[in-house]
Formats: C-alpha cells, structure tokens, sequence
C-alpha cells in the first residue's frame, strides 16, 4: 500500500513549501554563491517554528514527528540544500538527543532556546583520526571535582561557529571504544572552546562545516547527558534518525533537480522524455522508503534498518538525478550560477556525511545477517 500523508502532513507539506518558494529559493544562489551563512531563510524558519519540529509544545517547539520533520526538511531543500541541512542537523543530532536522553533540568534550560532558535545546536562526533569508525574516539574527558575537562579536536562538525551548543562525545574511561564514550552539552562560550579551521567545501556552501577544539574545556557534572559510558547510544540514535533527514534533503534536492531540468526544455526527444520518466520514478520510491522509516521512528517502532535504506537509497537518487539533469542540459547546465550545477555539487555530500553510503550497507547488512 502507498504510504500517503493525511491532510495534517499536507497541511504541514503547503505552509513549509510557501515559506521555502517565497523566501528561501530568493536567497539559495547567493548563498551558495558567497558562501555565507542563510541567515533570512533561518530567520523565517523560526518564524514558523521549523527550529523546534521535534520538541513538544511545553518547551515551546512545534510538537510534531519525524514524518512532518521529513516533509520539512524536503521541503526546504528543494528551496536551498545549505538551508536544510542547518536546519535539520539543529532538529536532529543537536536537539533530540536531549529530548530522549536528557534530565528534566537539561530539558527545561535548553529545549525552549532550541526550539525557537535563539541557540543553535551542533554535533561533534567525528575526529580527524577516526572518520566513520566513530568508536575509535580520542577526545577525552576527565572528571576533576563537580567538573568534567574536555580535551581533544572534532572534525566536520556542521554549523560551526553559528552554533550556541555542541553535542560533544568524549572518552571519559579507559573501557574499549563503545564502552568509554560518554556524551557531553558544551555551550559556545565555554572558556577554552575555539573554532578551527572552516573548509571551503565542494558544496553546501551555506552551511559552514569545520573544525571544533577543546582545549581544557571545563563544564559542570550536570552537562554529561545520559549516563557515563552510554554516549555512543546516544550517538546511534542521533544518527538513526538523523539519516531520516538527510534523506528528506536528498529528495528535496532530487525534485529540484527534476523540475529544472523539466523546465529546460520545451521540446523533448524520446530519449530525455525517457529519462525524465525514469528520474522521476525513482524519486517517487525514494520518497516511499523516506516516509516509511519516518513513520516507523514516529510510531516508536525499530526504525534503524529501514532509516539506513532510505539514506543510502535517496541520496543516491538525488546525486543519480543532479547528474542525469544536469547531462539533457549540456553545457548550460555545467555554468556556475545555474541551479543545476548547484544541485550536483550539493548532492554529492549526502552520500558522505551522517555515515556513507558504504557505512549504510554495513549497517544493513548486519541488520540482515543478525
């Protein structure tokens, strides 16, 4: 059976695709063009409470589920990638992880500054010597009185140095991989937080991705978030569902790349009529497997091999569409400043970051095997 959102999810689909047409596709090719940060398109993200998707009403977020979450995130990449991905990094791996796992004090100072967007979040899992093996970690924390000290460096971290708060993960113990990670909140102005080098990406420029460094950052007993030791369940879960999201930004970016390359043309031969056919029938099955691991994590049911097969399947489609789009448009299509060349470029990290493509397969796999 066709998985079809109810007019809620409709409702949700029309008001986020109005705000995305209307403000933020006026400013994509500038962003992407200068390199800065979206800040109208966020700041009229906030004004419809598209920062705080995921978190309940009492702490003053929008209260809705991962399905309406995809649909967003879709949404406001067929606008503009770099918007998106900001947006859904805050919602997902920065702001669940303390809806699911955090105290009642941790919720009640940080879900309502979240939610409305006064402080942005960002996660810092990855480290320059462990790329996807992230159970290799090196960043340490000691405990020192009603303090820990963070000491280490974090790679790839998105919306660095726009962010008020780092989901930080760190060893606290000499316990094997796993077992001696634990997750940490740092505020932006902790003493001994500095921002490292920002990376000229091939895309998403928009959405600035670099380095985070600790040097001796020291906060207090009650930012450890869940347990010591359990960080790294945090960390999978963060990713389980955040990889629902980047594959609402790889259907985002493929329908975009559909619709300008139908605009085009006015006169198709078979062979590009064929190929529109087949772009988007693909896009329809991605946006099948996307909505049907939303609806699974929003029922609370085990979500993690169907997430990793919407990831690796949309994003692959988006990069499979940039590409077959930007081919019928030939050489036009190839000049900086046309959005399909944008689009290529933009596709293209999805299938890396929030766990490859290949990461994905393992994932399944294992699923598979048992």
């Amino acid at each position: 059976m066709r998985l079809e959102p109810g007019p809620p999810y409709l409702a949700v689909r029309d008001a986020v695709r109005e705000l995305a047409q209307s403000t933020v596709r006026a400013h994509a090719e500038a962003v992407d063009r200068d390199h800065r940060f979206p800040y109208e398109a966020i700041a009229a993200a906030r004004e419809l409470d598209l920062m705080g998707i995921l978190v309940p009403r009492e702490f003053g977020g929008a209260g809705l589920d991962h399905l309406a979450f995809t649909i967003c995130i879709e949404e406001l990449a067929r606008a503009c990638a770099s918007t998106s991905v900001i947006v859904d990094v805050h919602n997902s791996v920065a702001s669940e992880p303390i809806l699911l796992f955090g105290t009642d004090e941790q919720k009640r100072t940080w879900l309502p500054r979240l939610a409305t967007g006064e402080v942005l979040g960002a996660f810092a899992l990855t480290e320059p010597a462990s790329g996807s093996d992230a159970a290799s970690l090196r960043t340490s924390a000691r405990r020192s009185g009603d303090e820990w000290v963070l000491r280490g460096t974090k790679v790839f971290v998105t919306n660095i140095g726009e962010a008020g708060l780092y989901l930080v993960f760190a060893r606290t113990s000499r316990e094997p991989r796993a077992a001696g990670v634990s997750a940490f909140l740092v505020p932006a102005g902790s003493e001994g937080l500095r921002v490292g080098q920002v990376f000229d990406k091939m895309g998403l420029h928009g959405s600035p991705t670099g380095e985070l460094v600790l040097e001796d950052v020291r906060v207090p007993a009650s930012a450890l978030l869940h347990d010591e030791g359990r960080g790294f369940t945090v960390a999978m879960r963060a990713l389980d569902s955040g990889r629902i999201g980047i594959s609402g930004q790889a259907l985002g970016i493929a329908k975009a790349a559909l619709d300008d390359a139908v605009v085009g043309d006015g006169e198709w031969e078979q062979g590009a009529a064929f190929a529109l056919a087949d772009m988007a029938t693909r896009l329809t099955a991605g946006r099948q497997l996307a909505y049907h691991a939303a609806a699974l994590c929003a029922g609370g049911r085990p979500f993690t091999i169907e997430a990793a097969m919407a990831k690796l399947f949309c994003t692959d489609t988006a990069m499979a569409l940039a590409t077959e789009a930007l081919q019928i448009a030939g050489p036009a299509g190839a000049i900086v400043g046309n959005p399909l060349e944008r689009h290529f470029r933009d596709a293209k990290a999805l299938q890396i970051y929030e766990g490859s493509n290949q990461v994905q397969r393992v994932v399944i796999a294992r699923q598979l095997l048992g």
